[in-house]
This record gives structure tokens, sequence and C-alpha cells, in this order.
């Protein structure tokens, strides 16, 4: 029998996969558009994403919104608990509604995880007392200064170039560019777009009615929503593993402050690299440079830093792997879970 950790994809699938996680098209008859770029009918777009959907290889099919541009602060947090202790410590964190993404790594600072936290709210208090739930003996807060590069696009097909052009490297400018306030009808739509859309020939059509609006109003604030930089783009989230790319490093690099900028916008250019950021030091972490690498294999990985130090030169650095996956969820904006859990959970606690 195939499973999702065993499956091979023909030509079209790879095409596919590779295309929707760069954009999908927000229009009345999406499979169509994306069946007839692909060479194949509306419904067999359809049948091909609906497999890859219930094997496991398509994660979520969703607008992807700029947790910054809409209000909310994040941040990565490094954890270090006790060995005995490291699954308990992170189903801790877990159940905060804010965490998307939480890993064990092969470091002291040993579970890595990040938190978005809405309008109002203090990151830094969130996570102090995810650090008081968790027991934990050191945690490190760790921001992003600046973002070079945001968003997982793997490329099934081996026909991308290596190297990405800055035109397509996340837009910084843009992302800082002051925004109108969100009104009550944005975050009717954020809400319904946020979540997965339906597997049907006219998907939009049922959200428009779950906004009580029409699907060109719809299209227009999307269209919109993007231009301002609030949706980063509308697209497809995949199951790493599931896609046939095993393995992913956190690779932190040691480099001078004064560098740091100009070897970020460098390493930002590599295809493997889909997230890079400047973060802030401390005297156990005197690491700056974050890049998360992914590959088909442990080797891969290795191989993309050698290329990379063959293009900026040679820092010290750590290669983060992640040996457990304890929570990977988009975040959900505007719901009503975090305020259950600040009742249920976080004002009971008392930070000394």
């Amino acid at each position: 029998m195939t499973t999702a950790t065993t499956q091979t994809f023909d030509d079209v699938d790879k095409a596919l996969l590779t295309e929707v996680q760069k954009a999908f098209p927000i229009d009345h008859r999406p499979f169509h558009i994306l069946g007839d770029k692909l060479g194949i009918s509306e419904q067999a777009c359809l049948e091909r994403i609906s497999r890859l959907k219930t094997n496991q290889v398509i994660r979520q099919l969703s607008a992807i919104f700029d947790t910054r541009a809409l209000g909310y602060q994040s941040t990565l947090a490094a954890m270090k608990a006790e060995a005995s202790r490291v699954d308990e410590a992170a189903e801790v964190v877990n159940q905060h509604p804010g965490v998307s993404h939480n890993y064990k790594r092969n470091d002291p600072f040993n579970i890595w995880f990040t938190v978005a936290v809405p309008p109002g709210d203090s990151l830094e208090h969130t996570v102090n007392i995810l650090h008081t739930l968790a027991k934990a003996e050191e945690t490190i807060i760790l921001p992003t200064l600046r973002l070079y590069k945001i968003g997982v696009k793997l490329d099934l097909t081996g026909q991308e170039a290596a190297l990405e052009s800055p035109e397509d490297i996340y837009d910084e400018k843009r992302r800082m560019a002051a925004k109108p306030p969100l009104t009550p009808q944005d975050i009717r739509f954020i809400r319904i777009l946020q979540e997965d859309l339906p597997l049907l020939e006219i998907p939009f059509a049922v959200w428009a009615e779950q906004a009580e609006s029409t699907e060109e109003e719809l299209f227009a604030w999307a269209k919109k929503m993007e231009h301002l930089g609030y949706m980063r783009r509308f697209a497809a989230i995949l199951h790493h593993r599931n896609a046939g790319f095993k393995a992913n490093a956190m690779v932190v690099w040691e480099v001078p402050q004064e560098q740091v900028d100009a070897v970020g916008e460098q390493m930002a250019l590599f295809r493997e690299v889909s997230h890079c950021y400047r973060r802030p030091v401390y005297p156990n972490w005197p690491y700056p440079l974050f890049t998360m690498i992914h590959a088909e294999t442990y080797s891969g990985c290795m191989e993309v830093v050698a290329r990379i130090e063959e293009r900026v030169g040679r820092f010290p650095h750590k290669n983060l792997f992640s040996t457990k996956e304890y929570k990977k969820v988009r975040v959900k904006y505007f719901t009503p879970e975090l305020d259950q859990w600040w009742q249920d959970v976080g004002s009971k606690v008392i930070l000394k």
C-alpha cells in the first residue's frame, strides 16, 4: 500500500506541488486556471490536490498573513529543559494557542518554539509565563531584528534556479510601510481566509457567502491585502517530510555585527534557505544570523551549508537539526482561544 512516506510523484505532481507553494489563483475557477498552467483539466487538478491532501503531502491551502502587519508580535524562543523532562516541558508550551512551531533540537537549548501574541499583549510576559510553567532552566527570547527572507517553497522539479533573484526575496520596505488600520470587515475576511480552502470547483464562493459578501469583493480585498503587505500570498504549505524533504537544519552563524546584514542578504538568495533572520545575541548565545535549510537528506543540508560558505566566507556556526516535532500549525488570528488560555492557565501563574 502506498503511504504518505513512501509514495512517489509523477512529473505533474512535482510541478503542481512546486507551483502551489508559490501562489494559488484567487479566482472564480482556480483549479481551471492552475490546471491550464500545468496542462491538465480542471477536474484532474482538483483530484490531484485532493489526493495529495489525503496522503498528507499538502498540509493546508490558505492565505498566509504577515503576523507583524496584522498588529501581532511574534518571536522565536529557545528553552533549556532537563533532558528527562523535555517532552513534558514542550507539551506545556504547546498549550498556548499562539505557539505555532515547537521542536526538539540537538543543542543545550533543546526546545525551540515560535509564539505570537495579539495587539496589546506582552510578548516578553507571555514567554516568561511559558518558562515558568515549563519549569525550564533557562529561556532566551530571539525576536526578529531584520527579516531577509521568509517562505518555504520546496522545489520538487529540480528545475528551479539554485539562487533566487533579490526581487523574489521578501520585501522588507513594504513590510515596514505604514498601513491603514484593520476594519471589522478585514478581520471577518482574515478569519475565513486563514482556514483551509474547500476543495470545490468554485471554493471562494463558499467563503464569500460565509463573509456575507460576494466573490468579487473577496477577490478585490485579497488583492488589496497582498499589495499592502498584510497577506504574503495565498498558497499551499506542505508536510516537508512527506514531500521528500526529510531533513531540515536551523543553522546559526556567529557573524560580526557589522557584517550581518550583508551576509544575511547573500544567504537569503539560496533557494534551499527558506528563512533568514537577524536576531539578538546573548553572552551565552553569540549567533545573530539564522538560516533554515531544507533538503532531502542530512548530507544535502550540509552540502548547502558548504555552498553558502563558498559564497559568503567561513564563520563559526552550529547546525541544529530537529530531532522531534512537537507542534507545527498555522497561527490563527483574531480567535477566542487565546482569551480562554489566559483565563484557564496564564492568569494563574505568579512570576518570581
